[in-house]
């Protein structure tokens, strides 16, 4: 992982190294069996380096507890790994240049799990493992299998935490996906 983390560093594959603080590798073990997958740091996350420190973070956190998992028992990466200004949302030309990063990082750590959290993780790792797509609203906390060479992983797409500093209701939901997620740990 050190050798993607410096080139992830020194990254120039598109403009968003302009305008970063820091990059976003990714946090967490090497060997987890869950590995969520964000769409790209925010203000808070370029400050820190670090993936979900903002208030996004707080509700991952959260979340994670709920389901009775820790933060140092899974692997957090993001599709993109600098933040695009005004979080605006991620271009099709980033997206390109950078997902050869978390591809890395997948086969490293080689989770069980990939939890998507919101919508344009969902399509990269959909669109990766050749699944068929639909809104998240229809598709969140439900599982689907693909095979890969080290064996069957599980895809869950998630609601972003993001969603509940918007709409506190939706808390309630994202709390029972993730309790279905409990189930495989």
């Amino acid at each position: 992982m050190e050798s993607i983390e410096k080139e992830i560093k020194k990254c120039k594959r598109c403009e968003l190294w302009k305008t970063r603080t820091n990059p976003v590798v990714g946090e967490g073990t090497l060997s987890a069996r869950l590995l969520f997958v964000g769409e790209a740091p925010g203000y808070y996350e370029d400050l820190e380096g670090r993936p979900f420190v903002g208030k996004a973070g707080k509700v991952l956190d959260e979340l994670l507890e709920s389901a009775g998992l820790q933060r140092n028992e899974v692997y957090i990466a993001n599709v993109l790994k600098c933040r695009p200004p005004d979080n605006r949302n991620p271009a099709t030309d980033e997206i390109r240049a950078c997902t050869s990063y978390l591809d890395a990082q997948l086969e490293i750590i080689k989770p069980e799990v990939i939890a998507t959290l919101g919508n344009f993780s969902l399509s990269y790792i959909f669109d990766k493992f050749g699944l068929k797509k639909d809104k998240i609203s229809k598709m969140h906390g439900k599982e689907f299998n693909v095979s890969t060479i080290p064996g069957i992983k599980k895809i869950i797409p998630l609601y972003h935490p993001a969603v509940v500093t918007y709409n506190p209701k939706m808390k309630e939901v994202l709390v029972e996906d993730f309790k279905a997620l409990a189930k495989y740990f």
